[in-house]
């Protein structure tokens, strides 16, 4: 008798943020397999174009996307899109959206008007974010109040403080995330 094993079901989650922050590098944290990247390198070209205030030593970028998977269960695959961060490219984001559950805002505090921009795109969606604080090498010099009225955020809004690079960091921000949408009204 052939067994039919059944797919799992996926869930789509977006990881998104301003050009620099930490998204390729968050999704790489927490993926169980290699990350599909579609990073090149910066180049002259992008002089005038790419604002590199904040992250001059930054020698590549995303161009499209950022893959990961996590298994959750045998019936459970959550889905990583990160998304690029530079005004050039946003236009990727409405394809990389649809069927999302949600989203991780990574944001940086040296430069925060940085992710105004995909605040506003999960706000003008209703799409349920989390922001996750990227402490460049451990600093971090605003409370998490300061954070919250910095980027105008909905007291619902979760925010996180800690380390992209960090595996452990990353996993929080995603299960924040599972938490806050266990935590909203179902759709009618």
């Amino acid at each position: 008798m052939i067994s039919n094993p059944t797919a799992p079901s996926a869930v789509k989650i977006l990881v998104a943020g301003g050009f620099g922050v930490g998204k390729t590098t968050l999704v790489g944290a927490v993926s169980e397999v290699t990350p599909l990247r579609t990073e090149e390198y910066l180049t002259t070209a992008s002089v005038g174009v790419d604002d590199l205030a904040g992250v001059s030593a930054k020698e590549t970028t995303t161009v499209a996307l950022d893959f990961g998977r996590i298994t959750v269960s045998d019936e459970l695959v959550v889905y990583l899109f990160g998304t690029p961060g530079q005004e050039r490219f946003w236009f990727m984001w409405n394809d990389l959206v649809h069927g999302a559950l949600g989203g991780v805002v990574i944001a940086d505090t040296r430069r925060l008007e940085t992710s105004f921009a995909s605040i506003d795109f999960f706000e003008s969606r209703e799409i349920p974010f989390v922001v996750a604080i990227n402490c460049f090498h451990g600093q971090n010099t605003r409370t998490a109040d300061e954070i919250r009225a910095a980027l105008d955020l909905d007291p619902h809004v979760p925010l996180l403080i800690g380390d992209v690079r960090q595996r452990s960091f990353g996993k929080e921000s995603l299960l924040a995330l599972v938490d806050h949408l266990m935590s909203l009204p179902a759709p009618a």
